[in-house]
């Protein structure tokens, strides 16, 4: 019965560093109804930023925050305002395609600068350090704060997009962006800076896939599906829904790991399915204002 509730509880930290790749998915399509592409591979650049921040600087995995997040933040905004603005409209083909190409991009940039070779960010014993809940029950500590940094990043955009200034533009210009312009409001710029947050998002995101697990070039598709699956399950537009998604997201594959190594993965995209045949706008389907 422990090792149950050891694996349902490792299921649920896990499934705060996939609400972490979601949180800045969801905030893209919630402001601009962009679907990128490119979202995964933005995670695993954010990795690499860290660990050249580190190995250069020395910095502490952790200070090497103060370096990554303003060059992912400055390169959302630039990425935004260059690039994909002028791909936005009624049809959601174009910004397909071109975050399709510079997913390839990216991918292969890293790949020229770094190798094909697996990567992997060194936190000390912080990554073996954990807790004793009880008899053969316990947390790592390294876990757990990813779980509680989702959750603090989750409970921040909610007050930022509810009761700031720059919260009501993103949701004016989200709800409708050419009577926004009306108002005053510069519907590029906002598009911008709400890319240049997700970009915030998807760098501490980044971080932490480094430490927690090996990291390549190639390896940005598989995060990108788990930030996908996670959205779309809690439901597109809800915050609090993509933490809900990435809890079931990582709980059905501690479950299928537990039952045959094999099945990890799979049992992921099964619960994806169920979820989508019962719920198909998911499980928190609001925007925003819940």
């Amino acid at each position: 019965m422990i090792e149950w509730v050891n694996t349902v509880l490792q299921g649920i930290l896990t499934g705060g560093l996939y609400a972490l790749f979601a949180a800045g998915l969801a905030i893209i399509f919630g402001v601009m109804r962009l679907v990128n592409i490119t979202h995964g591979d933005l995670i695993v650049l954010s990795a690499f930023v860290a660990m050249v921040a580190i190995d250069v600087m020395g910095f502490n995995p952790f200070i090497s925050l103060v370096a990554v997040l303003p060059i992912m933040f400055v390169f959302g905004y630039i990425l935004q305002r260059s690039i994909l603005n002028f791909t936005l409209g009624d049809d959601l083909l174009p910004p397909l395609l071109v975050t399709f190409g510079l997913s390839i991009v990216i991918q292969n940039l890293l790949l020229q600068i770094f190798s094909a070779d697996s990567q992997r960010i060194k936190a000390g014993s912080l990554e073996i350090l954990s807790i004793q809940l009880y008899e053969n029950l316990s947390v790592g500590v390294f876990p757990l704060i990813v779980f509680i940094v989702a959750v603090f990043i989750i409970i921040g955009l909610q007050y930022l997009f509810s009761n700031t200034r720059i919260g009501r533009a993103f949701r004016a210009t989200s709800d409708d962006a050419v009577t926004a312009q009306l108002m005053g409001i510069n519907d590029r710029h906002i598009f911008s800076l709400s890319m240049a947050l997700a970009l915030l998002i998807v760098g501490i995101a980044g971080l932490f896939v480094g430490i927690s697990t090996n990291f390549d070039p190639s390896a940005g598709p598989s995060r990108l599906l788990f930030a996908f699956e996670a959205v779309i399950m809690g439901g597109l537009g809800s915050l609090w829904g993509t933490l809900a998604g990435g809890i079931i997201l990582g709980v059905s594959q501690n479950i299928g790991a537990k039952l045959d190594p094999g099945w990890q993965i799979l049992a992921g995209h099964i619960a994806f399915l169920v979820i989508l045949v019962f719920r198909p706008n998911g499980l928190f389907p609001r925007m925003r204002d819940d």
